[in-house]
C-alpha cells in the first residue's frame, strides 16, 4: 500500500467506525505530515480522495472536517476506471475523442452549469487493448474552473475530478441499452449489441459538478453490490476477464 493510501485508509477507518463524528476536525495537514514522515503533497492527496468520496469537507483557514451525512455520500464509491484496470493487473488505455467548451443546452444542462459554461468531453477507455467504456462527460466550469486548463488528452477526466473536484452527493442510474452505430464501432461490437449504461451526477454542496454517461460492453463488465448490516449497499463495477 502506498503511503497516501495508508493515510487515506487510516482516516477513513476513523470516520466509518465513528471514532471521528460529523463535524469533528481531522488533524491538520502539517500534523499528518509529521506523524507519517511524508510530504505535504502526499497528505493532501489522501485528504483530496476523502473529500472526493464526500467523507470530509475542507474549510479555508479552518481545516478539514468530517462531513455531515448525506444520502449515499459516505458509502457510494465513485470508481476510477484507470485505477481499477491497473489494480487488476491489466494495461490501461485511454483516448480523448472530443473536447468542446460550450454553453448549456436544455433545462438539465442549464441546471448543471449554474450560470456558467460546460466542458463537453468524449473519451474511450480500454483494458489490455480491448475497449472497456465509451464515456461522454459534462463538467460544470463554474464548479471546477481548473478543468479548462487540464490536458485531458493525457489525464482521464474521471481520475482528475476525483483528485481535484470533491463531491458531497452523487446519483447513479443504471440501465441496459443497445449499442448504436457509433458506440458499436468504438466498442468493437455489432450494432444493437447489449451494453450496460451507467449515468452519474455529482454535486458539491448543492452545486452540480459533473454528469457522465459510461457505456460498457455487456459481456465485459459486471455490476456487483456488496452489502453489510451496518451500511447501505456499496456498488462496484468489475471487468470480466
Amino acid at each position: 500500500m502506498s503511503l497516501h493510501r495508508r493515510i487515506y485508509a487510516d482516516l477513513e477507518g476513523l470516520i466509518l467506525s465513528g471514532d471521528l463524528s460529523p463535524g469533528d476536525r481531522i488533524p491538520f495537514e502539517h500534523e499528518l505530515t509529521e506523524r507519517y514522515g511524508c510530504s505535504r503533497m502526499t497528505v493532501s492527496k489522501a485528504i483530496s480522495e476523502l473529500a472526493g468520496r464526500g467523507l470530509v469537507t475542507r474549510r479555508r483557514r479552518a481545516g478539514t472536517f468530517v462531513a455531515q451525512p448525506k444520502a449515499h455520500a459516505a458509502v457510494l464509491a465513485i470508481p476510477d476506471l484507470r485505477a481499477e484496470v491497473i489494480e487488476r493487473g491489466q494495461a490501461y488505455g485511454y483516448v480523448l475523442l472530443s473536447r468542446i467548451e460550450r454553453e448549456p443546452d436544455g433545462e438539465d444542462e442549464i441546471e448543471l452549469a449554474s450560470g456558467g459554461l460546460l466542458l463537453d468531453l468524449t473519451c474511450l477507455h480500454s483494458a489490455d487493448g480491448a475497449p472497456l467504456a465509451l464515456e461522454h462527460r459534462l463538467i460544470a466550469l463554474g464548479a471546477a474552473p481548473e478543468a479548462i486548463d487540464v490536458d485531458f488528452h493525457t489525464v482521464p477526466p474521471g481520475s482528475w475530478l476525483l483528485d481535484s473536484a470533491p463531491w458531497t452527493e452523487a446519483e447513479n442510474r443504471i440501465a441496459a441499452t443497445a449499442a448504436d452505430a457509433r458506440a458499436a464501432r468504438l466498442l468493437e461490437l455489432k450494432p444493437g449489441a447489449a451494453c450496460l449504461c451507467v449515468e452519474r451526477r455529482t454535486w458539491r454542496d448543492g452545486q452540480g459538478v459533473t454528469r457522465v454517461w459510461q457505456t460498457f460492453p455487456g459481456d465485459r463488465y459486471d455490476l456487483v453490490a456488496r452489502f453489510s448490516s451496518a451500511h447501505s449497499p456499496v456498488l462496484a463495477k468489475e471487468p470480466r476477464r
